[in-house]
């Protein structure tokens, strides 16, 4: 039969390999590589198809800055505008240094430039850059001041004088045993009074402008603490008076000082409507409304 025949043809050739030295009668199969002959269905190498190469995409170029980008800040600007500018930035910072050299003058202690152009050095610091401290640490105070105010009260039975009443005893005794202390107790009068000293001589003269206001302002002061207390009467005029004394020397010291106040008694001053609180109190009054009505 055929089947039989085309199985002796295979076997013939069969024996024919193995008798011409073992050769395989497929060597393309056992000449695969290992892993096309582990892979189903892999191609050989002699039948693969070769693929074109793959071409190269060009190296891209560094992105070009944008003009409006790179033209910020001054540099940006047209010429006649840098010049402004520079000019701008030259009177900020001189006017920086200006302001930086006067507080250096006004805080430090006397020197010649000081006592040379003490008046300029001042008429640039006050009234809107005043300091409160000096460079250097001062000597501490050896002296204590308490202000003192009286009034003239006219009532029914006439006119009559008050007794001395010591202001800062009143502000003593609400910072005393006080954590938080009030910045009024503590600062209001005796700014006020410093200010007043240093606007007048010693005749009670004022030194300058400041003079006047420093006038009103302790007037303000008094009568704001006067109002606080009832004299059955209406208050015509105040006069106030300042007690200083040497601190005393500790127990250790054999420092001999004397202790005893030295008074300053300032004129008697007739209260107007702009000294009483009140007024001062309608007079915010009438502006709030008149603001409001605008």
């Amino acid at each position: 039969m055929v089947i039989d025949g085309e199985r002796g043809g295979m076997d013939s050739d069969h024996d024919r390999s193995s008798a011409g030295g073992g050769k395989d009668a497929w060597p393309q199969a056992l000449n695969r590589p290992a892993e096309a002959r582990d892979t189903p269905g892999a191609i050989p190498a002699d039948q693969a198809v070769t693929m074109p190469p793959t071409p190269l995409s060009p190296t891209p170029s560094p992105p070009v800055p944008d003009p409006s980008v790179t033209g910020r800040g001054m540099a940006g600007l047209s010429t006649p505008y840098q010049v402004v500018a520079a000019l701008a930035l030259s009177l900020i910072g001189l006017l920086a240094c200006t302001q930086v050299a006067m507080v250096f003058l006004h805080v430090a202690p006397s020197n010649t430039l000081t006592k040379e152009h003490g008046k300029t050095i001042d008429r640039w610091i006050y009234p809107e850059f005043e300091q409160n401290w000096k460079l250097f640490a001062p000597n501490p105070l050896q002296q204590n001041v308490a202000v003192h105010v009286r009034a003239e009260v006219v009532d029914a039975d006439g006119r009559r004088t008050t007794r001395w009443m010591n202001l800062t005893h009143e502000d003593a005794k609400g910072i005393r045993g006080n954590l938080f202390p009030s910045h009024v107790d503590q600062n209001e009068l005796r700014r006020g009074w410093d200010f007043y000293v240093n606007s007048h001589d010693s005749e009670n003269r004022p030194n300058g402008l400041r003079g006047d206001l420093s006038e009103r302002y302790v007037r303000r002061i008094a009568m704001l603490r006067l109002s606080e207390r009832d004299y059955g009467g209406t208050i015509e005029r105040i006069q106030l008076r300042s007690a200083t004394s040497a601190v005393a020397p500790p127990p250790w010291s054999t420092e001999k000082i004397s202790t005893r106040p030295v008074y300053r008694v300032l004129p008697w001053w007739t209260v107007t409507p702009d000294d009483l609180p009140e007024h001062a109190a309608a007079q915010s009054r009438d502006a709030a409304r008149a603001e409001a009505n605008q």
